[in-house]
């Protein structure tokens, strides 16, 4: 079973972005948009105490008449997030990922944040397991003469 663990391993860019909460919206997608990423995690003297992401900026923002340039990330931020340790599965996560509706998952052991995982790295690991398991069953078919 495909576990956290293994995605923080495998994962490309194991950088985690953040910005300070007193921080405006435009710092934030400034940092999202040169990483090429959907959200960075807000900190407060250090600690992490929520997460901004694009969907933040596209229910929370203009279309509500805030500025971006104006607007501290700690007014629209996502404060409650759902957490996983490194021994999550995909499964689990796919499952946190629908229930909540929520793209990203910041991995915690214990009470230190490790890394986040994202829709696609779980999407990613899901269909590499799935593609796994149906070379399987055909190199079981093959090999035990079902083939025609």
């Amino acid at each position: 079973m495909t576990t956290v663990r293994k995605l923080l391993e495998v994962k490309e860019f194991a950088t985690n972005y953040s910005v300070d909460s007193s921080q405006t919206v435009l710092d934030a997608l400034k940092v999202m948009a040169d990483a090429h990423i959907g959200a960075v995690l807000v900190t407060e003297k250090g600690k992490i105490v929520g997460i901004y992401t694009e969907r933040d900026y596209l229910y929370k923002g203009e279309v509500l008449g805030r500025v971006a340039k104006d607007t501290k990330v700690k007014d629209v931020m996502t404060p409650k997030m759902i957490n996983v340790t490194m021994d999550t599965t995909v499964e689990q996560c796919m499952g946190l990922m629908k229930q909540y509706k929520i793209r990203h998952l910041p991995v915690v052991e214990g009470d230190q944040f490790v890394g986040l995982v994202s829709m696609r790295d779980v999407m990613l690991a899901a269909i590499e397991i799935k593609d796994s398991e149906i070379r399987g069953l055909e190199n079981y078919i093959l090999g035990s003469g079902f083939h025609s």
